[in-house]
């Protein structure tokens, strides 16, 4: 993708033009994240009583179990209240689904490997570990530009 940068002081607010032939997930994310507000690259997250703000950075997946959704960072887990989708919706392009219930930030992936039908298998740095289906398999992929 080729990609141009004007830089001028006669502009009073930043703009962006897109020219594509085909409108894929990869513009569509550039596009959420030239819209959102940096100040939205945070989670809301519970553990117990508390609340806590995590910045994206410091998550490393979020995996839906016994019906909730699990925020882990390097050494805690917490919870949120939202439905694992319309997290996914807030995340910036560091994160994508690699199953049904799981979304990991790609920064923190420690190595793939493969693993049993088709699948592959992912380890974090913090040792979390999961499994990559195969209908994920090439978004991961293509998240990795591989």
């Amino acid at each position: 993708m080729k990609v141009n940068l004007f830089v001028s002081r006669d502009i009073k607010e930043p703009h962006v033009d897109i020219h594509t032939n085909e409108l894929t997930d990869n513009i569509t994310k550039a596009i959420s994240l030239l819209e959102s507000d940096e100040s939205n690259e945070m989670l809301a997250v519970k553990k117990g009583s508390d609340i806590a703000l995590l910045e994206f950075s410091d998550v490393y997946m979020l995996r839906v179990e016994d019906k909730q959704v699990k925020v882990y960072v390097e050494n805690n887990e917490y919870l949120i209240k939202k439905p694992l989708y319309q997290v996914e919706e807030t995340l910036n392009m560091d994160f994508v689904r690699i199953s049904k219930t799981t979304i990991v930030n790609l920064k923190k992936i420690k190595r793939v490997a493969p693993s049993l039908k088709g699948m592959m298998f992912i380890e974090l740095k913090n040792g979390l570990k999961d499994n990559i289906s195969r209908k994920y398999l090439p978004d991961f992929k293509s998240a990795l530009d591989l």
